[in-house]
Formats: C-alpha cells, structure tokens, sequence
C-alpha cells in the first residue's frame, strides 16, 4: 500500500465483475493491478482497457500479486479456496452477495478474517441507495409507529442468472440465496432478526426426481418477529422481467411506506400520498461506488470511518437465509437465532455482529 493507493485485484469478470472494476476505477484509492477470469481472451481485453495484468488462473494471481484488495466476482464454487488464500496473505475482500453458499462457510471466511486482521464485506449496494436509505433515516426518527407488518417481493428475469446458480452443489440455494439477499439484509438490517421463519419453495421442474437436481427458482418466505409483528418474502426468478425487480411495504399504526433502490413512498390508510421522493439517478453503479468508497476508507482510515456491511452482519441475512431452506425440507419454522449458536459453537467464539 503506497501513497494511499489500494493495489486492487477483480476477481470473475462477468457482469458484477465488470460492475466493480468499472466503480474502483473512478476511485482514487484504488489502484487497479489485476483482472482474473476464466475467460483468457475476456481477461486480456480488459486489461488492455485498465491497463492492468491478466490472469485466466485465479490461484496464479492471488500468489503471484502483492494485493491490499480483492473484489470477488466469480462464483463462490470456482473461488473459495482462493479466497480463504487471500485472506491468509492478508488481502482485505470485497465480495458480491452471497457471504457464501451456507451460513457455515459465510462464517468460516468471517472469523478467518477476523483472525488475519483484515476486512471482509459483501458488497450490499442497497444499503447506499438514497430509497433504502430514506427508510433507514424514516425509521431512525420514529417516523412510523407499530409497526404490524412488512411485505417483500423479488421478480428476477428468466436469464438473468448463470446456470451454475440452478445446480444445488455448486450454488448452494437457487432464488432466496442469490436474489434475495440485499432486500433480506434490508428486512434484518431495519428490523432485526426475525424468531422464526417458515418456508415454501418450488422450481419448474416437472418431475418430483428432477427438482432434486435443481435450485429454487420460486420461494414463500414468512417471518416472525414478535407476537405482534410478522412479514413476508415474495421471490421468483420466473417473472420475465427486463431487470431485477426489489421492494418493500412497511404497514405501522397510520402509515405504509413503500420502498424500492429509487424511492420512497409515504401513505395513510385511505391511500393518500402524503410524501414521495424519487432517485431516478441512483443507479447500481453510483451505490457501487459509495460502497467501496466507504470500504477503502475503512482500511485506510479505520479510526474515522466504520465498515459498512461487514461479513459479520451479513450472518445475519445468511441465518435467516438457511433458516427458509431448512424449513422448507422439514415443513415446519425454523429459528434463525439457532443457526448464530451452532457457528458459534463450531468455531470456538462468538460472532462479532
């Protein structure tokens, strides 16, 4: 690290890929080093672009480069192991969403993290988005009372997903772990973790045989937060949408608010509008800036400026995650809370949330 530069890796250049290497580019305190991808010619192209090395074997690059940084882009079966080497080199990770593809393997580069001493964050765009960031400040001043009541929905387009993502050993989970894991972390993150969750999940396989094979694409997921306050996930990658669809109803005592990334909607119960505020401009690439600008800074100034979306809060949304899996094989709820007490156990110590 030298002159308050980053030197900065891209790991998987698919779209996300392209997504991070296009917002740390525009960032001064990255300097980017390398690109990896399977990809050969793909790698080569855009270094030639960043000016940059090239790299087709990810093991190579994360060996051979002195690195502070890597943005993990490629998927979590074709790079864990890559991953738990560069943390162990003591390269800080930025990586996509999921944290991992369980809660036990989220929780494993967590607390190797922690023990190597550098940062881990998954890059949850939603949390800089000024819709999402209008409900944070909303609740944050007792905006809404009583709150009874939140509604979630995620329409993903049919081929908006790699087809590994369809294949339970390499994935993990299919529409719930991929797609869901930002409005899941908004739901956690705005209302804490629910007590139980309950699950149903389905994909378009037409035989019984044949779904075993497959991830879910179609997902129902109910939560409990108290005797009181209850809500519900609505996901399907099946909606053939141009682009992927996310919001969030919140019902209170005489007020629903209505969020999405680009606005936030306050109405009373006969309907009426009382507040609307749209930002049309907060495109993912301007969050994704915001997002590793907070993460840079993080590292090179931690004592001003906390990490947001850290690995360890993101166990949060993945306990919940796991939790609507399990539910959905047994049929019956499941506590997030329990998922927290057996990572603690398995590892030693406690989770630092």
């Amino acid at each position: 690290m030298g002159e308050n530069k980053l030197r900065t890796a891209v790991l998987g250049l698919g779209d996300g890929g392209k997504l991070l290497l296009e917002a740390a580019s525009g960032i001064d305190y990255f300097q980017i080093e390398a690109v990896a991808d399977k990809d050969g010619g793909l790698a080569e192209k855009t270094a030639v672009r960043y000016d940059c090395a090239a790299y087709d074997d990810f093991r190579q690059m994360i060996i051979q480069r002195e690195l502070d940084c890597l943005l993990v882009a490629a998927g979590i079966h074709s790079c864990d192991e890559h991953i738990r080497t560069a943390i162990k080199k003591g390269c800080n990770i930025v990586k996509l969403p999921p944290a991992g593809r369980d809660f036990e393997e989220a929780a494993e580069f967590v607390h190797l993290a922690e023990e190597k001493e550098v940062k881990f964050a998954i890059a949850n765009t939603r949390r800089f988005s000024r819709g999402f960031l209008g409900l944070r400040r909303f609740l944050d001043e007792g905006g809404i009372e009583q709150i009874f009541l939140i509604r979630a929905s995620c329409g993903v387009g049919k081929e908006s997903y790699p087809k590994w993502q369809t294949d339970p050993k390499l994935a993990g989970g299919g529409v719930l772990l991929y797609n869901c894991h930002q409005i899941i972390d908004q739901i956690v993150w705005n209302f804490g973790m629910p007590e139980q969750v309950y699950s149903l999940s389905a994909s378009a396989a037409g035989d019984k045989q044949q779904r075993l094979y497959l991830t879910e694409d179609t997902a129902v997921v109910t939560m409990k937060f108290s005797d009181t306050f209850v809500g519900n996930l609505v996901a399907s990658r099946r909606t053939r949408l141009e682009r992927e669809e996310e919001l969030l109803k919140v019902y209170g005592k005489d007020k629903t608010l209505t969020v999405n990334r680009t606005g936030l909607t306050v109405s009373d119960y006969p309907g009426r509008t009382s507040e609307e505020s749209e930002y049309e401009d907060d495109d993912e690439l301007l969050c994704t800036a915001k997002l590793l600008e907070n993460f840079a800074l993080s590292i090179l100034l931690p004592d001003k400026n906390r990490l947001c979306s850290s690995g360890s809060e993101n166990l949060r949304p993945m306990a919940v995650i796991e939790s609507a899996y399990l539910s959905a094989r047994t049929g019956t709820p499941e506590e997030p809370g329990r998922i927290f007490e057996r990572g603690s156990r398995r590892a030693g110590k406690p989770i630092n949330i």
